[in-house]
């Protein structure tokens, strides 16, 4: 069956190492100590447990000035108000939460940074739901001055798009650069444990062909976790969103490329076929007689007048991906994605996107 699938996407193996831009060197690392995985200190999650931990005791006497809500159930929009309302003792209680959370941020970044895989890091962007809030980025921004006051040298700082954009635009750095001669925009998906988003995003190739440019011209997101669906229904109505987008491309005039980039969590194989982290998918993601690109080439075998090609990778490589433009300062980056879980990634670029290529970097090294 891995044979059969590589051949009918054509363009490379799932899960690669090697991209066009960079060396994937690790991602989805679980880190433990002996509390369990490192990642669930930098969560969405662990932040509320922070946020009612100081609650805790005004709760008891009434005095809680967020109200009677958990963390989880106050909007992020709600926390930022907070930060800068006239009730001190709320925006202490965010501040406090934001000071811990910081605290434990940068202790799991340090232990990713002196792992192997991530020796010589010089930047580390940070994506996911947390960090589309001035709480996030304030825990960021705190999280970077405590690393460079033990001496790290590295930045910590937000991932430039919005990171339901970045899930899509970094399937970009999926193909390889000629796929984009004759085409203006792909097809990409970004599936996550509580929704699946997928959309049209425009290269703007011609304006920028290091891919700068780029933006999500039309998205459509489904909250698969309200309507727990099987994997059958989860696949068709995938297949139904992607069939939509493609007619809006066709109508609107847009010229899609016959290719379809996939973020997904979990161990990504070289087959397509998901090894680990897919539990939270609907159904059984991880069986090894399910194969999500092989569905996608038999529900949508040609767009255009060409045969599809499908390329499905993390989704913590694929959000990291779409800062790829703007690291070519730098040879060794990162990416964390503060979710459900700790997302990661490390990356070394392997080509300058203004055509220099890896031996003139390695020449300007020597």
């Amino acid at each position: 069956m891995a044979e059969d699938i590589v051949t009918s996407t054509g363009i490379a193996r799932h899960g690669a190492t090697r991209l066009p831009s960079v060396e994937v060197d690790s991602f989805n690392v679980e880190l433990k100590d002996d509390e369990g995985f490192l990642g669930d200190r930098a969560s969405k999650g662990a932040f509320r447990k922070i946020l009612d931990d100081l609650r805790a005791p005004l709760k008891k006497n009434g005095d809680d000035p967020l109200g009677k809500k958990s963390a989880g159930e106050i909007p992020k929009s709600e926390l930022d108000e907070a930060l800068v309302g006239d009730d001190i003792e709320a925006a202490a209680l965010v501040h406090g939460a934001i000071e811990e959370f910081a605290q434990e941020l940068a202790y799991v970044t340090r232990r990713f940074l002196k792992t192997k895989a991530w020796a010589d890091t010089e930047r580390i962007v940070v994506g996911g739901g947390f960090r589309q809030s001035r709480v996030g980025e304030i825990a960021i921004a705190r999280t970077d001055i405590i690393l460079k006051a033990e001496d790290f040298e590295v930045d910590l700082l937000p991932i430039r798009f919005h990171p339901d954009d970045a899930g899509l635009i970094g399937t970009l750095h999926l193909a390889p650069s000629w796929i984009f001669e004759g085409h203006d925009s792909i097809l990409a998906v970004d599936i996550g444990g509580t929704n699946i988003r997928c959309g049209v995003v425009e290269t703007h190739w011609k304006k920028a062909p290091d891919l700068s440019k780029a933006d999500v011209w039309r998205s459509e997101l489904w909250r698969h976790a309200d309507d727990e669906p099987t994997r059958e229904a989860a696949v068709k109505r995938l297949v139904k969103m992607l069939k939509d987008l493609i007619a809006e491309a066709e109508t609107e005039g847009l010229k899609l490329a016959p290719f379809i980039g996939i973020a997904c969590p979990g161990v990504i194989d070289e087959d397509g076929s998901i090894e680990k982290g897919a539990q939270n998918l609907p159904g059984n993601w991880e069986s090894s007689k399910f194969n999500l690109p092989a569905s996608l080439v038999e529900a949508i075998p040609q767009i255009g007048d060409h045969d599809t090609a499908v390329l499905m990778h993390n989704d913590g490589v694929v959000q990291g991906l779409s800062e790829v433009p703007f690291m070519q300062d730098v040879e060794r980056w990162g990416v964390l994605t503060i979710g459900t879980g700790l997302g990661n990634a490390r990356f070394t670029n392997r080509r300058k996107d203004n055509g220099k290529d890896e031996k003139k970097a390695k020449k300007s090294r020597d």
